[in-house]
């Protein structure tokens, strides 16, 4: 198992990528671009698809797994849902440092296996969360962030791709785990519902979601939207926030004390003798545009190479999943009833 100890011995990271699909592409782009990796080579059961990925990125395609894993520190799991378990198990196995897209696996029991394996085999498991780096969301951390209510909305067309699980794994994940991200509390009640509308599995949902600290969040998903939204509004002592995740953009509105002499224009509340005049203040910050998926895979090497712990841990992916599907189980037994 590599890990660096130290900037004065920093090396390129051996890495393969596993699954070369339509976001597997997008990782390998992101992969040559960062500086920070040696791609050694990609894993695809498709010939055709692999075939073109060769040509394109001019790299090595491995018949197998376990071949690649002979070569490489750290690998890339941008497989299917349902393979996310076994690849990570094998890959850990061989005290392989892994990055895996989220969710974390394919059901809960599974992850848990995941988070566990990664501590015994003492290596770093990164989870895909990549809204933790939209330039937008990453802007707003630099506010006091302390929400005591959260209302996340995210929309998206039908798209048949994804629809073979629930719209809570498919969408709402995102948005558990940046609440719980931002929220420092335990889960103290869960409730929430869903509809199965053109699937198996519900295709729209919201969840209510209170916390020890008071805080209580609202969150909802949908699928069958007719247009795309991906929106947080945080609402907290003297300030909200609106964070657009797909437009990347950031609204604030904050109160502070009124000066004596406030400027006229200036937009003013009287709140009463005991609390005083407030000044309003509406802001706009300027965002620097990044790419989010490259920015977390620099993030993976450099947990390695500063023996750190990643951003987005096994844990985080673990933690987002049991109240994803403690959600689930609120919609089923609901649909039971009926």
């Amino acid at each position: 198992m590599l890990i660096f100890a130290n900037v004065s011995d920093f090396m390129m990271l051996r890495i393969g990528v596993i699954g070369a699909g339509h976001l597997g592409k997008i990782h390998l782009r992101c992969i040559q671009a960062a500086g920070k990796f040696d791609l050694v080579g990609f894993v695809d059961p498709d010939d055709a698809n692999a075939a073109k990925v060769e040509a394109e990125f001019g790299i090595k395609r491995f018949p197998n797994e376990e071949a690649l894993f002979d070569e490489v520190d750290a690998v890339d799991i941008v497989t299917p849902t349902t393979y996310h378990h076994a690849v990570a198990v094998k890959a850990m196995r061989r005290s392989k440092h892994v990055f895996i897209e989220k969710p974390l696996a394919n059901t809960l029991e599974e992850a848990r296996e995941l988070t566990e394996l990664a501590y015994e085999a003492n290596v770093k498991v990164q989870v895909g969360h990549v809204e933790r780096f939209n330039p937008a969301f990453l802007e707003a951390q630099r506010y006091n962030l302390k929400p005591m209510f959260i209302e996340t909305h995210r929309l998206a067309e039908f798209n048949p791709r994804g629809t073979d699980v629930s719209v809570v794994l498919d969408l709402m994940i995102h948005d558990i785990d940046i609440t719980l991200s931002i929220v420092k509390s335990n889960v103290k009640n869960i409730s929430a519902s869903g509809v199965n509308v053109v699937s198996d599995t519900p295709d729209i949902a919201n969840a209510r979601i209170e916390f020890d600290n008071g805080c209580v969040a609202n969150l909802t998903a949908s699928r069958i939207s007719m247009k795309n939204m991906r929106k947080t509004r945080l609402f907290q002592q003297d300030s909200y926030m609106a964070i657009d995740f797909l437009k990347k953009q950031l609204e604030v509105l904050r109160l502070e004390e009124a000066a004596a002499e406030e400027d006229p224009l200036a937009l003013v509340l009287d709140l009463g003798p005991e609390k005083g005049k407030k000044k309003i203040l509406f802001e706009n910050p300027d965002i620097d545009l990044i790419n989010s998926i490259q920015r977390e895979l620099e993030l993976f090497h450099d947990s390695i190479h500063y023996n750190q712990t990643p951003p987005v841990s096994v844990q985080d992916g673990y933690d987002a999943m049991n109240i994803a599907y403690q959600i689930m189980d609120k919609i089923q037994s609901k649909s039971n009833i009926r």
